[in-house]
């Protein structure tokens, strides 16, 4: 995810170049966990201030069930759509100046030319990934009591004790289903 933007930034703006992104990203954050590589078109433009990187990208990232805890797998699909500027503007390349208070570390196109998409990329994809994975849409859970995986069938565990506090309530249920003397 490495682009050297060096002709790009002497060109004039509007200047294009298009690549296919087909990348391994496993190693680009501990807590994200893509099971396939990232991929999708990516278009690198020549603008005033540097270069605008825009794409559809998408990969499949794997995580635990909200409801079972069993391994999950979610496809995430993001649009990227960023300016980098240039630490150190190329001598025939007129840049036009950004205010200092609009410079992002991440946004900067490196003093050899190259553009680096990896921070982009791995903030783009927390903000893409679900919070929270289903690992099919009827996931029955675990069972309250025993903890048990109800996916794989219903546990034998006995029904939990009552509180004392809601009896009264209970009592109530009781007498609403019993057929009152009188009624018919």
């Amino acid at each position: 995810m490495r682009y050297n933007v060096a002709q790009l930034l002497k060109g004039p703006t509007g200047a294009c170049r298009k690549y296919d992104l087909f990348e391994e990203i496993r190693n680009l954050d501990q807590e994200l966990k893509p099971v396939g590589p990232l991929a999708g078109p990516i278009v690198l433009m020549r603008t005033s201030q540097g270069i605008l990187a825009t794409g559809t990208l998408s990969t499949v990232i794997e995580g635990n069930c909200k409801r079972c805890l069993e391994p999950a797998r979610a496809e995430v699909e993001f649009e990227l759509e960023e300016e980098f500027h240039p630490t150190n503007p190329i001598a025939d390349a007129p840049i036009d100046k950004i205010p200092d208070e609009q410079q992002d570390s991440a946004l900067l196109i490196d003093e050899h030319q190259i553009l680096d998409l990896r921070e982009v990329v791995r903030q783009a994809l927390w903000l893409a990934a679900p919070m929270e994975m289903l690992c099919r849409p009827d996931c029955a859970g675990l069972c309250p009591t025993c903890g048990g995986n109800r996916n794989l069938g219903e546990c034998q565990c006995e029904d939990s004790p009552v509180d004392p506090r809601w009896s009264a309530l209970g009592q109530l249920l009781k007498d609403d289903k019993e057929p009152n003397e009188g009624s018919i």
